[in-house]
């Protein structure tokens, strides 16, 4: 991982734009979040970006031979350090690009992987990073580095004679990784308490979600008076954070401020940040913050609603969708969007900046939520354990007694999760 003690390194950005790919993102916007991505680390500076087309890609070394030599006498004039390739680059073409190149090299994995260990805070996401990495690392390990053709002999009980290097660097790595996840199983087990110590709050949950960048923190800050890390930047927030606030119709909520979304993130990074989305999972509304303002916002807005849809959630809590950023509009814009959002229900356009259309917005909160909490006994037999596990999993359940047939329970619960439970 990038030091933050060490001198700021002059780093140089490309995105591979290939013919082929027809899925693929408008090279303009895409550099530009490229560039954005690597701002967000305090110690690069990005003295240059290109999009470079690609009509196909060449296994060895991503680039065809005459790109290569050109842009090695761009980096040299530059001085440029690290190079950053805003795209998927295997092992043996990092390594070839780095031999030509004379320059560090990460690719878009790697550098997300850098951000969110920068800004990891709580000990679920330190180790979450953790963990991301050394399965990306374990990855590189397919002869990256040249050490890893040497054999090394082995004592009967270190791996067997002649095991050879690649093998015990992948083996160290899995056992690192075995220790990681038995202390984030203790991690989420007392996260898991506090979850059922918070369910008897009988405060619904409100949560923050959208793209990064989108002004999400701003919006959270505004709303609750607390001074979460915001700036413009990508991944500001990687830690879910949660205040109590209370509404000018004197309902109190729970606001939960979450990670920003990003187009193409890594599946290992998905499923390393799935941790900081679990109140996501718990939530009895859920705002979609947007950054109106952005040209590729609709795409944005296709990327939020995906995750939303794989982790479960979108076709269960109700939706609110705030346009931020406003006040980044021309006049004509801005009022053409305000006349939308007057005009369409559980639409809010907003600047979480001027304060504008904050109003509205608080004022609907309430109407979207369902009941609050309420008390309900429920009686199970003992074949019914997945259910039994569910209420525990969701951490409603306030009292068990065990009786000769099953079980009987007091849960305290929304009427969201009262559906939900009667679906199983």
């Amino acid at each position: 991982m990038l030091e933050h003690d060490r001198p700021v390194t002059r780093a140089w950005v490309l995105h591979p734009d290939l013919k082929s790919d027809h899925s693929r993102r408008a090279a303009g916007p895409a550099l530009e979040e490229g560039v954005s991505l690597a701002a967000a680390l305090p110690d690069l500076d990005v003295v240059g970006a290109d999009i470079v087309r690609l009509p196909k890609i060449h296994p060895g070394k991503l680039f065809g031979k005459g790109k290569i030599e050109e842009l090695k006498t761009v980096f040299k004039a530059n001085d440029v350090e690290l190079v950053l390739i805003d795209g998927p680059v295997t092992p043996v073409q990092q390594r070839n690009l780095e031999k030509d190149w004379g320059v560090k090299l990460l690719d878009r994995t790697g550098l997300i992987l850098e951000i969110f260990s920068d800004r990891a805070r709580t000990s679920e996401g330190v180790l979450q990073v953790e963990m991301a990495a050394l399965s990306y690392q374990r990855t590189r390990l397919v002869r990256a580095w040249t050490h890893l053709e040497r054999q090394r002999g082995g004592l009967g009980f270190v791996g067997g004679p002649g095991e050879t290097q690649i093998e015990a660097d992948r083996r160290a790595i899995d056992e690192q990784l075995g220790r990681l996840r038995r202390q984030l199983a203790k991690v989420v087990k007392t996260r898991e308490l506090h979850r059922a110590s918070r369910a008897k709050v009988p405060f619904p949950i409100v949560a923050l979600v959208g793209y990064t960048n989108a002004g999400k923190s701003t919006l959270f800050n505004r709303l609750t008076g607390a001074e979460v890390f915001a700036k413009d930047m990508l991944f500001a927030t990687l830690d879910p954070t949660m205040r109590k606030i209370v509404l000018p119709t004197g309902d109190e909520v729970i606001m939960s401020d979450t990670v920003g979304f990003i187009s193409d993130l890594p599946t290992e990074l998905v499923a390393a940040f799935r941790a900081t989305l679990e109140e996501v999972l718990d939530a009895d509304l859920i705002v979609h913050v947007r950054d109106i303002s952005h040209e590729q916002t609709e795409e944005q807005s296709q990327d939020v609603m995906t995750i939303l849809q794989s982790l479960g959630v979108a076709e269960e809590a109700p939706l609110i969708e705030v346009w931020n950023k406003i006040d980044l509009l021309s006049p004509e814009d801005h009022n053409a969007m305000v006349t939308q959002a007057e005009r369409t229900d559980d639409l809010f356009a907003v600047s979480a900046i001027t304060g504008e259309g904050m109003d509205a917005l608080l004022a609907r909160i309430p109407d979207k939520l369902k009941d609050p909490r309420s008390e309900a006994e429920i009686t199970l037999s003992f074949a019914e354990g997945r259910k039994r596990a569910w209420l525990f999993d969701a951490g409603i359940v306030t009292n068990e007694v065990q009786t000769d047939s099953g079980y009987d329970l007091t849960v305290f619960w929304t009427e969201l999760q009262r559906e939900r439970f009667a679906r199983l």
